[in-house]
């Protein structure tokens, strides 16, 4: 079943009590789908472990967790890239205490490095994080690399589609808006989207296609690329998502969606859901 939310809370989330008031929260938007955002490290209430997992499952709620920003799958320091794989077995279990199966994780930088140079540090990196994974019983968490925004960043969606044949059970987390962003304004069309699509599928066969990770929302950028998240009031840098709605449609997909934007990721979320419910006529 394909869904959709938000990134964490939008500012209209106001002060109600979570997890305790999400189910009714998104019911206003209908939404389905919630991304918890871990991006400056993992900390969890008791609560959050407590009452989510139930919470989410008695409401048809799919849960989702962004691991931390400071995850370094390239990094020539191997310190550092082994303190990534602590990061996202930490990640892998936090998902695994809130009833979540998929896991954000960023892709790393080149820094002074090719950018095969990075890749190849990247997949290592992963793999001994799928290891640490398989080693304390968290087979079942799904470590969904990301498309980044910045050019000098390792995350094209080539690159991603590479990082996801380290294991087969690896989704893609395909940021539009990112990718958008590093190419300057890349997606205008419909075809566009198709495109990328078409390479997912041709790469990693349509299963993985239909139940990969998606993050979307309209990003500023300038000539290196990402700059800031805006909402869906933006008519400068895009992109649209009415021409990925319609391609998911078409092609019958369930991806999990999650919007970004700036503080209005719950109603730009309930946006794109309403548009695409309205393919159905």
């Amino acid at each position: 079943m394909i869904t959709f939310g938000p990134g964490g809370n939008s500012l209209s989330w106001g002060k109600r009590k979570f997890p305790q008031d999400l189910p009714q929260y998104l019911h206003e938007f209908g939404l389905n789908g919630y991304e918890i955002e871990c991006g400056r490290g993992v900390r969890l209430s008791e609560a959050t472990v407590k009452d989510l997992p139930h919470i989410a499952a008695e409401n048809g709620i799919l849960i989702t967790l962004h691991a931390p920003y400071f995850i370094s799958l390239s990094s020539t320091t191997e310190e550092t890239r082994l303190k990534s794989v602590d990061y996202i077995l930490e990640s892998a279990r936090a998902a695994k205490s809130v009833g979540a199966e998929k896991i954000v994780v960023h892709s790393g930088s080149c820094s002074k490095m090719t950018r095969a140079e990075a890749l190849y540090l990247a997949k290592d990196t992963l793999k001994r994080a799928q290891s640490a994974l398989d080693e304390n019983g968290l087979s079942d968490i799904i470590i969904c690399p990301e498309t980044m925004g910045k050019i000098n960043q390792l995350g094209t969606l080539e690159e991603v589609i590479e990082l996801c044949g380290v294991d087969e059970r690896f989704l893609p987390t395909v940021d539009f808006g990112h990718l958008n962003a590093r190419t300057l304004g890349g997606i205008k069309t419909r075809a566009d989207y198709a495109a990328m699509l078409d390479a997912v599928e041709k790469a990693l066969g349509h299963e993985r296609l239909s139940n990969m990770h998606i993050h979307f929302s309209m990003i500023e950028y300038t000539a290196g690329g990402e700059k800031r998240h805006l909402t869906f009031s933006d008519k400068l840098f895009g992109p649209r998502y009415e021409g990925l709605m319609e391609e998911i449609y078409k092609r019958g997909l369930t991806p999990s969606i999650i919007c970004e934007s700036d503080g209005t990721q719950a109603e730009d979320a309930a946006e794109m859901k309403k548009y695409f419910d309205s393919l159905g006529g």
